[in-house]
């Protein structure tokens, strides 16, 4: 049998690090990563046949659970019609129009292949619809890996305490202005003094890369004024809540707390491409105008609205939109929450937790965080842990402080209760940390 250090081992070898994406490596929590054979289901097994339970689901996208037979048939029975073509197909058309069906800011879209590809094709969307060069974004938020948003960012920077990356002039990143996420004096005050050379203000609306911070109401609420009084775009990246926290994303969620609220600008990926490389962005109609061909803002991809990923993100999103599905999904999510607080309680370890919809999140501290600054100051020794306990008792969690958790529809009652009684077993162990 392979060994997953074995592999790890040999991955070290031919890949930096012995990974494609840094949070895999373990580096945070210490360890060797584990190396994922298959899953089914909210399970995934490992190369030396360890069973988990999943709580990453791909980091949001497998919101159905691994392997789900309705989109396992139609990725099947599109790869038989052949894996790319560089040409537009009707299922690609059939995407959009069910992406704009649920989100009521945005009338087009145009589907691009990752996170990062949309984020960064929003920013310059923005940028070219207003003649403008700033930006801002918040401290602990992160928009992929493109290098005018690689600035004290959260996730895989914040796990390695890294406030940038290396390889960024800093005349790439002049006109990105980072503040503090929740901090309503510094937006009043960026905008009282450049308002007039802001194109954009671009905020994960619940940060899951510092693991799961919420955007207040009042916060959000502002930026919004803010940015239609001086002409700026407000974009809401959805990378990770699109279609994960409720049918309509994050935005919908606000939109039941701010009248008549809207971003300008959608970013979206992970769920809509059911765990295949997919992703979005969109707007209305006016500002889309300014994309080619239409417009000057140049935007363009080979793999772009791939007609296998389609297929895989058009069946989740039509299983997911039945009646009652997010009701059942967020009441899964908050056992889990719930459950986790209690085995905490019980042990006498402090703790918090938070979710909405499919997503949560949870820290060793008395109340949630409310910006970065407050996340890296919490216990990341109580979590590591944590997560290693947990990992010997069969449940995969986030290998990192700075990262969200996933709930699928797929888990069970019986998987939420074993994850509880494995977390009381590991909490009565870290009472004395």
């Amino acid at each position: 049998m392979t060994s997953n250090q074995s592999l790890f081992e040999r991955a070290q070898r031919v890949i930096p690090g012995g990974v494609n994406s840094p949070v895999r490596a373990f580096r945070a929590v210490g360890g060797t990563p584990r190396f994922i054979a298959r899953a089914q289901g909210p399970y995934m097994w490992d190369a030396e046949g360890t069973r988990y339970i999943d709580y990453i689901g791909s980091w949001g996208p497998m919101i159905l659970g691994h392997g789900h037979p309705a989109v396992l048939d139609a990725v099947q029975k599109a790869a038989l019609d052949g894996f790319s073509f560089g040409a537009p197909t009707e299922r690609e058309v059939e995407l959009a129009e069910e992406i704009i069906r649920h989100v009521p800011s945005v009338e087009q879209v145009r589907l691009v292949s990752s996170g990062t590809e949309a984020g960064m094709s929003a920013i310059r969307l923005a940028r070219g619809a207003t003649g403008r060069s700033k930006i801002v974004k918040f401290e602990g938020c992160y928009h992929g890996h493109a290098d005018a948003l690689l600035v004290k960012a959260g996730s895989g920077l914040a796990t390695f305490g890294f406030p940038t990356s290396a390889g960024v002039p800093p005349e790439v990143v002049q006109h990105t202005l980072v503040l503090e996420y929740n901090n309503l004096e510094q937006i009043e005050e960026v905008f009282k003094t450049q308002g007039d050379e802001i194109a954009c203000v671009m905020i994960e609306p619940i940060a899951g890369n510092m693991n799961f911070v919420r955007a207040q109401v009042p916060f959000v609420k502002r930026i919004a004024e803010l940015c239609q009084q001086h002409g700026a775009l407000f974009v809401f990246d959805e990378v990770m809540t699109g279609f994960r926290v409720a049918l309509g994303g994050a935005q919908s969620v606000y939109a039941k707390l701010i009248p008549g609220f809207q971003p300008d600008i959608s970013v979206f990926g992970k769920v809509i491409g059911g765990g295949m490389p997919l992703a979005a962005f969109g707007t209305s109609r006016k500002i889309m105008q300014q994309l080619a061909p239409l417009g000057p803002v140049y935007q363009a991809g080979t793999l772009s609205g791939n007609p296998v990923a389609t297929a895989c993100g058009l069946a989740t999103l039509k299983l997911i939109s039945q009646p009652g599905f997010y009701d059942t999904l967020g009441a899964k999510t908050q056992a889990v929450v719930d459950g986790l607080t209690a085995a905490a309680r019980a042990a006498g370890v402090p703790f918090v937790g938070d979710s909405q919809g499919g997503m949560f999140g949870f820290f060793f501290t008395d109340s949630l965080p409310q910006n970065y600054g407050v996340v890296m100051a919490t216990d990341k020794d109580r979590f590591n842990r944590f997560f290693h306990g947990m990992l010997e008792r069969g449940v995969y969690l986030a290998p990192a402080l700075y990262e969200a958790g996933f709930v699928s529809a797929a888990h069970t009652d019986a998987d939420i209760a074993a994850t509880i009684a494995a977390a009381h077993d590991v909490m009565a162990t870290l009472h004395s940390a």
